[in-house]
């Protein structure tokens, strides 16, 4: 079965964002296939390469990163979220004429037809936040 995730909650103000990690996990292990994974709102600073996380707690970010990369899963970040919190890729900064880009890869930023599409083209699309 195909699976899109939607992640409105930032990585360590709920428990939303970790259980959407802990779910794609147990996806992927039950060799279901997770396309994308679409974060919007707070959960748009899943992107962000800023985040230093303790020595002690789950890096929700840094694992976002590893499990899209090591399963050809699309981590999209809404655009208009982006721009509301400071989140900008190359692109983005150019056109806004800020100093710096702030987006971790494998994340890019795109609009809300990703999420129209993942809703779509998925047999599901569970959504995970407030």
């Amino acid at each position: 079965m195909n699976f899109a995730l939607h992640v409105t909650c930032a990585p360590y103000s709920k428990q939303g964002n970790l259980s959407a990690l802990n779910f794609a996990r147990a996806l992927i292990e039950k060799d279901h296939r997770l396309t994308r994974v679409f974060f919007s709102s707070d959960g748009v600073h899943t992107g962000s390469q800023l985040v230093v996380c303790p020595q002690d707690e789950i890096d929700i970010p840094a694992c976002w990163s590893e499990l899209a990369s090591t399963n050809n899963i699309e981590l999209i970040l809404c655009i208009s979220a982006c721009l509301k919190r400071g989140l900008l890729d190359e692109g983005e900064a150019e056109r806004y004429e800020k100093g710096s880009a702030n987006i971790r890869a494998p994340f890019i930023i795109s609009g809300l037809g990703q999420l129209a599409e993942a809703a779509i083209t998925n047999d599901r699309l569970v959504t995970f936040g407030v």
